[in-house]
């Protein structure tokens, strides 16, 4: 009976054993295969940031620099500007007396001269409130002045600033030489309290493929008319697939560099202005930039019609196609000129292009 018994517990330990074992090797075998399966999924993980890594971002408008919009004077007599070809955006807009004004938007630039600065407009307030910019100019209308204090726009105005942030140089005569940096642009801003970072989206749908408008009209010669007396034109160069710019019978270039001022892209964006009746009788401009106006797209040799929406004036325009489609823009910069809508522009092919 003894023995019986001796060989039962036998048994039972024997059973007990290979459970435990075979519970050992289970357990194993799920650890192994946790481990596996954890350096496949850090693995992928690592795949997945490297492709990512590689793939190209559009190179005009990065980072989380807060846009810094600058009013440019384009009297004949302000020629040459500095910081153009540095300016991600370039909006043009007519003035008083037929002339235009420049407002060029940078984003993370390094100028030690940006100018001649000149006074604000209230409709280029517009432009930059869609930017999200700071809004530096010297001096103001009394519009310009009003809607500053009612939209709450960042500004800079630098005629209250001293002459270390705003200065006159001897080349121009007045008022056509006064000069800024980005330096001095910022440490303005911080002492006023402006944040000089943004998240704000670009207003241009940027894109890194390139965009060659296949089906758009040859577009080599551009010319825009704002006035008898200021006529701005592109011309294109096929080698550079870059458009070079002309103002007031003078081929454009920077101050600073000498170089020729170039776009990537052009927009042409056609609304009605009309002279204010202020009671100054200074011919000052005024115009409604929001609705929905005509336009066109210019790029690599090639434009098409588009329609330019703004529904209020802080909101961003949005560029469509015929079709309702927001466009895709080259990654480059872009001149924004915003003309009289009768003005009789004209967009050319050039056999002498080049």
């Amino acid at each position: 009976m003894k023995k019986k018994v001796i060989w039962i517990v036998v048994i039972v330990l024997c059973v007990i054993a290979i459970a435990a074992c075979s519970a050992i090797l289970y357990f194993r075998g799920q650890e192994d295969n946790s481990i596996f399966l954890g350096t496949d999924i850090v693995n992928e993980e690592q795949n997945n940031d490297k492709i990512y890594a590689e793939l190209p971002t559009v190179q005009i408008f990065q980072g989380d620099d807060r846009p810094i919009a600058v009013m440019i004077d384009n009297n004949i007599d302000a020629l040459p500007q500095a910081g153009l070809n540095d300016a991600y955006m370039v909006y043009e807009i007519i003035v008083e007396g037929g002339e235009s004004r420049l407002m060029a938007l940078f984003k993370g630039a390094n100028l030690q001269s940006i100018g001649p600065v000149r006074s604000a407009r209230h409709y280029f307030l517009d432009y930059a409130l869609e930017n999200d910019a700071i809004y530096v100019h010297y001096g103001w209308s009394p519009q310009a002045q009003s809607d500053i204090r009612t939209l709450g726009v960042s500004n800079i105005n630098g005629i209250s600033e001293t002459t270390k942030e705003f200065w006159r140089v001897k080349e121009k005569r007045s008022p056509h030489n006064v000069v800024t940096s980005t330096d001095k642009i910022l440490e303005v801003a911080q002492n006023k309290g402006y944040k000089t970072t943004s998240s704000s989206d670009s207003v241009l749908n940027y894109v890194t493929s390139e965009v060659n408008l296949e089906n758009g009209e040859m577009a080599e010669d551009i010319t825009i008319p704002y006035s008898q007396s200021n006529i701005v034109e592109w011309k294109y160069n096929s080698e550079t697939k870059r458009y070079t710019r002309y103002s007031k019978n003078q081929k454009q270039t920077d101050w600073t560099t000498g170089e020729d001022v170039t776009a990537k892209n052009i927009i042409i964006e056609f609304i009605a202005n009309s002279t204010l009746n202020d009671g100054e009788n200074k011919g000052r401009q005024t115009m409604t930039t929001t609705g929905t106006k005509d336009g066109y797209y210019i790029t690599n040799g090639k434009a098409i019609k588009i329609k330019c929406e703004k529904v209020s004036r802080g909101a961003k325009t949005v560029y469509k196609d015929l079709e309702g489609n927001e466009i895709d823009v080259n990654d480059g910069n872009t001149f924004i000129q915003i003309c009289p809508i009768n003005a009789n522009v004209k967009i050319e092919a050039n056999t002498n292009n080049g």
